[in-house]
């Protein structure tokens, strides 16, 4: 009587490890393995639907029935820049943006030298933990919380009020405010990173030949950490210049995003069309701050 071997099973370890080291011998393949799933998702949800955005730019909406008709046309581009209102309000959320941005560095500068070169590792530990602190909360917290704050007989008003001043009310200092606050921390902690990696031989050096505070701070520090200031700016001006909650929260101005939410119900390809307005703008933006070495103070 004959007996026929059966084949040995593999058990799935082994078959795992012979994988690893196939994938191991080659390293184009695991590339592809390891990224395939991210660019996935870059390429269709996030690109794919910049893409959508793009082309909705191209349509119209049917006057009688707000039906989008896919037809190209350059008629919402047309009115975007033939209309003095939308001029006016792009003008308006781009200065804003730039004054969030300007007063965020004055206000993080001395906080993030201190934490950097003056403050002990335990006040260190200390100060990032309170920068860090705001951004467990909520985004819609924060913003009906200054909204209390700033509204009339509100806390403001009540601190002010002994001494005979009034706090400044729903408008677009209010709104100044509020994006001050918020966006605060994202200009704290690039400005930071960059002071720490400043050598404090250079500041004893300047001290050394003469320099005094101010000049040491010209001609090192602030040279130095300028990508780091850049690097940070690129979130206070992005953040502001889409953000659409907060001026429909603590003012009745009009910026770009409140205008793209009023019409994505109404008349969806032009909402479309101002959408690319903030993109093209962030996209030159990203190209100065790369021009002036931002992208390396990450």
């Amino acid at each position: 009587m004959t007996t026929t071997a059966t084949p040995a099973t593999v058990p799935p370890a082994s078959i795992a490890r012979r994988v690893a080291a196939w994938l191991h011998r080659h390293r184009g393949t695991r590339l592809v393995v390891i990224l395939a799933l991210p660019l996935v998702w870059l390429g269709l949800i996030y690109i794919g639907s910049l893409f959508v955005l793009f082309l909705n730019a191209f349509w119209k909406t049917d006057p009688f029935t707000s039906l989008v008709i896919q037809e190209f046309t350059l008629d919402n581009f047309i009115e975007l820049f033939t209309t003095s209102v939308y001029r006016t309000v792009t003008l308006r959320t781009v200065g804003m943006a730039a004054l969030v941005t300007v007063t965020c560095i004055v206000l993080a500068f001395p906080i993030a030298f201190y934490m950097a070169k003056v403050a002990s590792v335990r006040k260190r530990s200390v100060l990032a933990v309170a920068i860090l602190m705001p951004l467990w909360a909520s985004y819609l917290i924060k913003a009906y919380s200054w909204r209390l704050i700033l509204s009339e007989e509100g806390v403001l008003d009540w601190v002010l009020k002994p001494l005979g001043l009034t706090g400044p009310g729903f408008g677009e200092i209010a709104v100044w405010l509020v994006f001050t606050y918020l966006w605060l921390p994202f200009m704290i902690l690039p400005i930071y990173a960059g002071l720490e990696r400043i050598p404090n031989s250079l500041l004893e050096a300047s001290s050394d030949l003469g320099g005094r505070g101010w000049m040491t701070f010209r001609r090192v520090v602030l040279p130095l950490s300028f990508p780091a200031v850049v690097a940070g700016s690129i979130f206070t001006f992005s953040l502001t210049l889409g953000d659409y909650i907060v001026p429909g929260l603590v003012s009745t101005t009009q910026f770009i995003g409140n205008v793209i939410v009023i019409n994505v119900a109404q008349d969806l390809p032009f909402a479309a069309a101002y959408s690319l307005v903030p993109l093209f703008i962030i996209i030159v933006y990203l190209l100065i701050a790369r021009r002036l070495g931002a992208f390396e103070a990450f």
